[in-house]
């Protein structure tokens, strides 16, 4: 009985007694009983032939090249021996003397070949009848008629079995190849005469294609088949592909098991077969039957074989060829008919006939066909790059399984080295169900289980050619792959779990250098608060009232209205703007709660936006739309320089108009907009936008110098009411006073406030730092003189470089008239959370443990101040940190006395650093810097570029700094051609594609942040691509990675997480690699890392520059075959200049250019690697 999708043959031949040693029923005597059997093989087909000979009771023999002595293949085997190891990988199993030393040694009764290699070479088998061993196939007589592709035309022409029009004979050089070509008409169809697979076939469509085609058909013949012999005919444009199973045992009995579809190939090779071929036209697919038995029985053949026709757009079917071995695809035959031919094989080389009980298959009537197979190939080959073969260490693999599968494997498991000796096949996946439709499905749900990394596959394009149209009605044609563009539109495999772990590698390699003494942190605890409570904060006032009249409102207000600078200018000031947008959200919902009588939360602009994308890889977007999510109450502040928007230098317009707009749109509620220089031609643009949008717009004045200093001449009071009048002029709602470097001292404010308040119409903020330990006492003494809003940061985000403490203020003012409304506990619980985090940021601080008077003397702002010390840190000048603050002030003086706050805070620290490096001073720098390249900020500077200062430039200094350039007088903007945003968003698309770009506010980010910054967003999403998102990492983690045993768990997507146990890291090898191992959600996973704090002295190969068109490098991994050209020689583009092999594919190496090859990297016989240079050229003007 056979059971049905089920293989059952031979039953009850074989059976094992208790002690499970093998024994046979009693056969006829005229039956040979194999006892022990050879597999003349590798890989897939060597386990498949294995386990049909355990299941038959006959021991299993291997044989495996040096290459392979760790392949699986020889470990399925009950004995397994070596081939000679001075053969190379592939001549290693073409070598017929050692296999049949090898099996006569081991007393085999027979050799089984398997397909490729020896499996279709007569030579082969008369050794193996030469030394009385049964070879398992047809006779060499019949292989040399059917084997090879001329001979078998010739026998088909007897058999009256209708073939290709072309030639019945092999052809002998390119002038007689060329001949025939031009009688046939192009396009012809090259064959190697012994080949299979693909290899040695090339279709030439000119006479001028023929010499390269010509000659690479023949050299793949002769690797591959041990032959050279090439044949041509016609080639037919699109047909369809359909195969023929036929099986004859040695009493003249032959039976077909029906007809496969092959006809989805590239390179000639075969993708997805299915069985039957249902969409060829019954009558059509009889008549291949027909001469598929006509032809067998014509030339006696005797076990498996396979016959091939071709079936035009007419549906003429013509004869092609005859595979006198197994094939490949035999798997989905098996499903659909339940006979399993590699058994029946084995059987009828014993002797037995196919009407035998323990083949049986009494007749053709006998065979049936019971629903419909799939089979997949999957390798390692990328369709994105040509299907060229991958190679590596494969670090995950599971498969897929279930009704309806069956998966024949040969390389596929994790830890397996795939090389570039061999097929780069790793499994076949095949499906079976009742309908076609049902088992393309369950093939897609198996590929869909599959997971493979460490190299790439072919897996989502197998998906996407079974989830074609064309496929699913049983249309496709040899062609379709390539004339289909469709397929190629692949998913980018996400891979996230090997991404992250190699980010965690990276930076426990390289940042941490190795050393695996993290830090304890506190577990990241979030602030509790009362989830239940109704919020009305200043949003839901503002969205009420509208900008105006809630602004004006203001005015009314007898308490001190507070923005908690924490989530910007605090966390940027401490610790280098480093906080990650992971920790700002765990207090974001207590501090909407928490702030609901506040004015509003600085959360987003200045620094923030830059170092997410440079330091901290993630979206500020992200980060701007999460807070907006969490802070539904809260006005949202950020801040905005002016025409600098958040960058350092000026943008066109249209930029800063976009990214107001922007902003303006995903969340932002208040802009503070300044000018570095206190410009305010530089900021009526950006305030005159920002009115636009109907958004709260604070215009704002920086500080610098000190007002109740006598001696004080620039920046007076004056000065300071003449600019809030300008900007009140131009419409803004609020006033903002900005001292960057925490030099106003309180009477100060006091004085100034109160001038302030008389004058103006419009609500006053103070904003300062603590640097000097005068912060709240400033706050204090404004909230005197009558400040409607006060810049401070929660208790334990406050102080030193930061902003005033927000506890202590409000601790002050508590049951007084300027009460702030804050809760000093719910203040607590947030300073409470953030100083569990603070540590794990300690590394980014500047190290200023006390108030430092010295402020008042350098004018250093503290955002400024900690990312001066880390610079000069960088530079190994730490020790000469007190003579830089010297050389600050000095810079400042020397720039004309400045307002310092970013950008032109930057200029005063480049210039003061560039002053250190050179031996500057302000007595000696117009005559010993005269001669001196300058910063870039410096000479942008005086050239007008960020602004006018007030009162002009020092003309000396700016004509040694400028030299021949010639500066401007006018907002540099305005001298700015407008940004080409669609040109931006097209360069994007190709070359950083993510599906998100398709959903046009996402895409209107990304260009926004490439105009901004774009080789900081390009370093970005180089990053993103090589380690997918790695915002939800713990932060502990994302900065020192993990310590031995250490776990952590990362959410994925809704429902998927990661849990990552770092296990152990090894030392470094000689090439300077360390190997580190992991647990990923209980599976162990083994990542490479350079540790690039190393010298490695270990010689590499160059790496091809891709934007170099002299640099010539290796599309693939694999071995040089043969160089054709010597340094010196002229070269043409397109012409031949090496070749490279790489699992059995040869692959012509042309040039490029017109020019001289300068320099050959490589020799014949060594290993190259992708993109490793080969060649160099000087190219012809």
């Amino acid at each position: 009985m056979r059971l049905f999708g089920q293989v059952v043959i031979a039953r009850g031949i074989r059976e094992k007694k208790a002690n499970c040693k093998p024994i046979k029923k009693e056969r006829k005597k005229t039956m040979k009983q194999f006892k022990k059997v050879l597999v003349a093989n590798r890989g897939e087909i060597a386990i498949r032939v294995f386990r049909a000979l355990n299941e038959l009771g006959i021991v299993t023999v291997s044989i495996y090249s040096k290459e392979d002595r760790y392949a699986l293949f020889r470990s399925k085997a009950d004995e397994s021996y070596p081939l000679n190891p001075d053969k190379g990988p592939i001549d290693a199993y073409l070598d017929i003397d050692t296999i049949i030393k090898i099996a006569l040694n081991a007393g085999v009764d027979a050799i089984h070949p398997g397909y490729g290699f020896l499996s279709e070479n007569p030579e082969f088998v008369d050794a193996c009848e030469q030394n009385g061993i049964t070879f398992i196939g047809p006779s060499s007589d019949i292989m040399r008629a059917m084997g090879d592709k001329i001979s078998s035309k010739q026998m088909a022409i007897e058999a009256d079995v209708p073939i290709i029009p072309g030639v019945d004979h092999a052809v002998h050089g390119l002038e007689e190849v060329t001949k025939i070509a031009n009688q046939v008409g192009y396009p012809v169809m090259l064959k190697a005469s012994n080949g299979g697979g693909g290899r040695g076939m090339r279709i030439v469509h000119s006479a001028e294609e023929m010499p390269k085609e010509y000659a690479e058909a023949r050299d793949e013949s002769k690797k591959a088949f041990g032959d050279d012999q090439i044949f041509v005919e016609k080639y037919l444009k699109s047909p369809k592909h359909i195969e023929v199973q036929i099986i004859g045992d040695q009493y003249g009995h032959v039976v077909h098991l029906y007809d496969r579809d092959c006809s989805v190939q590239r390179r000639h090779q075969k993708v997805v077969e299915y069985a039957p071929a249902f969409s060829v036209p019954e009558e059509v697919r009889q008549q291949i039957f027909e001469a598929s038995i006509r032809l067998a029985k014509h030339v006696g053949y005797k076990n498996a074989g396979t016959l091939e026709f071709l079936v035009d757009a007419d549906n003429n079917a013509y004869f092609i060829e005859m595979n006198p071995r197994v094939q490949v695809e035999h798997t989905i035959t098996e499903m659909v008919t339940g006979i399993d031919i590699v058994q029946t094989q084995v059987l009828v080389a014993e002797g037995y006939s196919l009407d035998s009980e323990e083949i049986g298959i009494g007749s053709q009537e006998e065979v049936t066909c019971n629903g419909y197979s799939i089979q997949t190939r999957i390798t390692t080959e990328d369709p994105m790059n040509n299907f060229l073969p991958d190679t590596g260490k494969i670090t995950v693999y599971r498969s897929g399984a279930g009704n309806g599968i069956r998966l024949d494997g040969g390389n596929a498991y994790a830890g397996a080295e795939i090389t570039p000796y061999y097929d780069s096949l790793l499994v076949k996946a095949i499906s079976h169900d009742r309908t076609f439709g049902r088992a393309v499905d369950k093939s897609i749900r198996v590929l869909k289980e599959i997971r493979i990394r460490g190299v790439k596959t072919n897996i989502p394009f197998l998906i996407n050619v079974l989830n074609n149209e064309t496929f699913r009605e049983g249309r496709c044609y040899t062609t379709f792959i390539e004339e289909t563009p469709e397929l190629f539109l692949l998913p980018e495999s996400q891979d996230r779990a090997t991404k992250i772990l190699e980010f965690l590698g990276n930076k426990m390699v390289n940042v941490q250098k190795a050393v695996l003494d993290k830090p304890d942190f506190e577990a990241r605890t979030l602030p509790k608060y009362d989830t239940e409570k109704k919020i009305y904060g200043s949003r839901d006032k503002f969205l009420e009232m509208g900008a105006k009249d809630f602004t004006q409102s203001l005015l009314n207000e007898k308490r001190l209205l507070i923005t908690d600078t924490t989530m910007r200018d605090a966390q940027q000031s401490l610790m280098a703007t480093r906080m990650r947008t992971k920790d700002l959200i765990g207090a974001s919902d207590a501090t909407n709660a928490f702030m609901e009588n506040a004015f509003s939360v600085e959360a987003w602009g200045g620094a923030t936006y830059d170092t997410a994308y440079r330091f901290l890889k993630e979206s500020p977007w992200k980060r701007l739309k999460l807070l907006r999510q969490h802070m539904p109450n809260t006005l949202i502040q950020m801040l905005l320089r002016a025409s600098n928007a958040v960058g350092y230098s000026n943008y066109p317009d249209n930029v800063v108009k976009k990214f107001i707009e922007e902003a303006s749109q995903k969340g932002v509620d208040v802009f503070r907009i300044f000018d570095s220089l206190n410009w305010v031609e530089n900021m009526k643009m950006p305030i005159e936008t920002a009115l636009k949008t109907g958004k709260i717009v604070e215009g704002t004045i920086c500080y610098t110098g000190d007002i109740t200093d006598p001696n004080e001449t620039k920046y007076t009071l004056d000065y300071y009411v003449k600019k809030a009048k300008e900007l009140e002029s131009l419409g803004v709602h609020i006033f903002t006073i900005k001292d960057m470097a925490g030099l106003v001292k309180p009477y100060a404010a006091k004085k100034l406030i109160s001038a302030l308040k008389e004058e103006l119409n419009i609500p006053v903020n103070l904003h300062t730092h603590d640097s000097t330990g005068n912060g709240v006492s400033t706050l204090l003494m404004a909230s005197e003189a009558g400040l409607d809003i006060a810049d401070c940061a929660i208790g334990s985000m406050s102080s030193m470089t930061s902003n005033p403490c927000m506890n202590s203020l409000v601790e002050a003012l508590k049951g007084t008239e300027r009460d702030t409304g804050l809760n000093p506990d719910e203040l607590t619980e947030l300073s409470q959370y953030y100083a569990r985090i603070r540590p794990i940021y300690k590394q980014f601080e500047s190290g200023m443990d006390a108030p430092n008077t010295e402020i008042y003397k350098y004018e250093i702002p503290g955002g400024q101040y900690s990312n001066l010390l880390a610079q000069v840190k960088e530079m190994g000048a730490a020790e000469d940190f007190e003579e830089i603050k010297g050389l600050y002030k000095d810079a400042n003086q020397l720039l004309g006395n400045i307002v310092k706050v970013t950008p032109s805070s930057k200029v005063v620290g480049d210039f003061a650093i560039f002053m250190f490096k050179n031996g500057l001073t302000k007595e000696n720098i117009l005559e010993v810097g005269k001669d001196l390249s300058y910063p870039d900020s410096v000479v942008e500077y005086f050239e007008g570029m960020i602004g006018q200062p007030e009162g002009g430039f020092p003309e000396e200094l700016q004509k040694i700094v400028l030299k021949d350039k010639k500066p401007i007088d006018v907002r540099p903007g305005s001298l700015l051609p407008d940004e080409d945003f669609d040109y931006i968003a097209k360069g994007l698309k190709e070359n950083f594609y993510t599906e998100n770009m398709e959903d046009p506010d996402i895409l209107s980010q990304k260009t926004l942040s490439y105009a901004l910054y774009p080789k900081v967003y390009e370093d970005y999403c180089r990053h993103f691509e090589a380690y997918n998102d790695v915002t939800g990492l713990e932060s502990h983690v994302y900065f020192y990675g993990l310590r031995k045993g250490e776990e952590t768990t990362l959410k994925l997507d809704e429902g998927k997480y990661l849990i990552i146990k770092f296990i152990d890291m090894t030392e470094p090898d000689e090439d300077g690699y360390r190997l580190l191992d992991f647990e990923v959600n209980g599976s162990i996973r083994e990542i490479k890392v350079l540790d690039k704090n190393l010298e490695v002295k270990t010689d590499r190969r160059v790496k091809a520059d891709k934007s170099n068109p002299a640099h010539l490098g290796s599309t693939i991994p694999g071995t040089v075959g043969k160089v054709l050209v010597n340094e010196g020689d002229e070269v043409t583009v397109n012409m031949p200049l090496m070749t490279v092999e790489a699992m059995k594919m040869e692959t012509t190496v042309v040039s490029t250019v017109n020019g001289k090859v300068d320099k050959i990297y490589v020799k014949e016989g060594e290993q190259v690697n992708q993109e490793d240079l080969l060649i160099s050229f000087e190219i012809d003007e």
